[in-house]
């Protein structure tokens, strides 16, 4: 269960699929008997009308495929842009460090693909969705039978999303003056930190300084 202060959750569904499609390299979690198991993927997410549906396969010889139950609840974590914010940008002094991130939760029920042509289509959805021009080279090229072998080796799984959850914590709590700062500094910083920029004028946390 996350901890999701009203403050920092967000439940647009445009703006949590926007994450899911910017930083598809998920987290896998399911609990099952003893410890929770976990596993990262990669996972396409496909939409048809009010149903999404998650798409990846796990390595038949990872211990968590073999504890993956029919039907069993699940938790994709899709983990966007993070990084440092420092107490210096704020205009008290009283402050402390802390650690702004975006996340989504997607909830959902897992189904265990193991026909060839149920794995066939989630590989060619990942395929299509990373590396389109390899998809010729696999269909073509790559002979019947290594690919079925390479399909032998994984467990297809499709996840039924019930329910999205997502954390955006961008300093949503602090003052005005403190989140124009916050978003100054995310600017001038790298990677993640220009995109945590990103999203602050996407929700309008920086008021006009955004």
């Amino acid at each position: 269960m996350i901890y999701l202060p009203k403050h920092f959750s967000v439940t647009d569904r445009a703006q949590l699929r926007a994450v899911m499609d910017a930083h598809p390299f998920a987290t896998l979690a399911s609990a099952g008997e003893g410890e929770p198991q976990f596993t990262h993927l990669p996972l396409v997410a496909r939409e048809s009308g009010d149903t999404l549906t998650l798409l990846g396969h796990i390595a038949r010889a990872n211990p968590h495929a073999g504890r993956l139950r029919e039907g069993d609840p699940v938790v994709a974590i899709f983990h966007g842009p993070n990084g440092y914010v420092s107490p210096r940008w704020y205009t008290t002094r009283e402050a402390v460090p802390t650690w702004n991130y975006v996340v989504v939760h997607a909830h959902g029920r897992l189904a265990r693909v193991e026909d060839s042509a149920g794995k066939e289509r989630i590989l060619k959805a990942l395929i299509d969705a990373h590396d389109p021009a390899y998809r010729a080279q696999w269909d073509v090229e790559l002979s019947e039978d290594f690919r079925e072998r390479m399909k032998g080796a994984i467990v297809g799984l499709q996840i039924a999303v019930e329910r999205l959850e997502g954390k955006f914590k961008l300093s949503q709590n602090r003052p005005a003056q403190d989140r124009a700062n916050v978003l100054a500094a995310m600017d001038g910083g790298g990677e993640d930190e220009r995109a945590m920029a990103a999203w602050m004028r996407r929700l309008g946390i920086a008021g006009d300084a955004a």
